[in-house]
């Protein structure tokens, strides 16, 4: 249940600019739908029939929403009626509604904008659609003119002005719609992009390693072939002239010296890539709190690059990710700096994470496994409502695991 806490919080995305699109769509229907009621109260209808078409409206603009869920998940290359199981209902229901509405108005228009409405959340081409939308407006305006010269020539002033501001809305529905999902399509296309981007990104940077590494091992093996090569001419019973006992052992030792810049060479490469400036990884860190929806701040010193990355790297990650896994708290904080050649990272955030980290010590007793490694020592605090982390390390702690790993060939596993 903890882990997803976090979750929750970072599933956002373009979801919420969906739904404020959906939000969009209705409000602007539900504003017809109350114009459409003031033109029929002012028409003299009678109170059950107008409530019975204000029930009718809203049951639209209800139906309306399994038409915008089915755009949202649209396909490109698909018709506007490759789901039609999907869409029978809100078309009947946008018929039914129109139908009733228009034989209790005598209305051409209110009759024909539920069907047009909906026709218009549907799958169309992009070509397709613009053509659809103009002819939508043409229509109306069509409609709207015939019902202005066959209902609206005796009719007051206030109604009249009434049924002009609905022309309006309802010319203007077809657009207004079009213009909404088209922002939704255009928001899908830049997120799929960003994320085509990211894999691009990604795909490129294990190519380049793939190659570093392939040119790096290739060069070390091609000298390492060669060499036992040469030791085993050397040693082959071939005669005496052709064994060098001395010079194959002088080559064996040569082929061990590669083997350790080999191994020494793709330890360098590995650290190159995973070594990041603190300073990055405490802002990336805050960035990751942010977008889960913590409050988060840091204050790092001014020189924290020097610190031991190695070490404090991997720590600012768990305890990062220890927050989101067992969030629930509104705020954390984050601090690095140096203090008598010692340096001291902190991280603090509210009691509601308190309980979940307590319970899961596997994470910090492996950060604390790993500060220890290093010369340094992890404290945890909980008072006053906080949940405190604090790693402190030698200054120089990054270099001499490192230094001991290249001196020992059997360090390294």
């Amino acid at each position: 249940m903890t882990d997803a806490i976090g979750a929750r919080r970072l599933n956002r995305g373009i979801t919420a600019t969906w739904w404020y699109t959906v939000s969009g769509v209705l409000v602007f229907q539900v504003m017809i739908l109350f114009i459409w009621l003031s033109i029929f109260a002012g028409m003299r209808v009678d109170p059950v029939t107008l409530t019975l078409i204000g029930v009718g409206g809203l049951i639209w603009c209800a139906a309306s929403v399994p038409l915008l869920l089915q755009y949202r998940h649209r396909d490109d290359s698909a018709g506007p009626v490759a789901g039609w199981r999907g869409i029978l209902i809100p078309l009947a229901v946008a018929i039914a509604f129109g139908v009733l509405s228009g034989l209790a108005s005598g209305l051409w228009l209110v009759g024909a904008i539920p069907l047009i409405q909906s026709l218009t959340l549907l799958n169309w081409p992009r070509g397709v659609r613009l053509r659809f939308v103009i002819a939508c407006v043409v229509v109306i305006a069509a409609l709207w003119f015939i019902d202005l010269r066959m209902t609206f020539d005796d009719a007051d002033a206030e109604v009249t002005s009434a049924w002009f501001l609905f022309g309006f809305f309802a010319a203007t529905l077809p657009l207004m719609t079009v213009m909404s999902l088209w922002w939704w399509d255009v928001l899908v296309t830049l997120d799929r992009a960003r994320a085509a981007e990211a894999r691009l990104g990604a795909t490129q940077e294990r190519l380049r390693v793939a190659t570093d590494v392939h040119d790096l091992q290739g060069h070390h093996l091609q000298v390492i072939a060669l060499q036992l090569e040469l030791a085993e001419r050397l040693l082959s019973p071939g005669g005496e002239k052709q064994r060098d006992p001395d010079a194959a052992l002088e080559q064996l030792r040569l082929a061990r010296t590669s083997v350790a810049e080999a191994r020494q060479g793709t330890r360098d490469l590995a650290m190159r890539f995973r070594g990041v400036p603190l300073p990055d990884e405490i802002a990336n860190a805050v960035d990751l709190l942010r977008a889960a929806g913590t409050t988060a701040d840091a204050t790092v010193s001014a020189d924290a690059a020097q610190a031991p990355s190695s070490v404090l790297g991997p720590v600012i990650r768990e305890t990062t990710t220890n927050v989101l896994r067992h969030g629930g708290g509104n705020r954390a904080r984050l601090s690095l700096h140096r203090a008598e050649g010692m340096w001291q990272y902190e991280i603090v955030n509210d009691a509601a994470s308190a309980n979940g980290a307590a319970g899961s010590g596997s994470g910090l007793d492996g950060i604390a496994r790993r500060v220890a490694e290093a010369g340094g020592e992890v404290r945890v605090e909980r008072d006053r409502g906080e949940f405190r982390v604090i790693a402190t390390v030698p200054d120089a702690a990054g270099a001499v695991p490192m230094q001991d790993a290249a001196a020992e060939p059997g360090s390294e596993r």
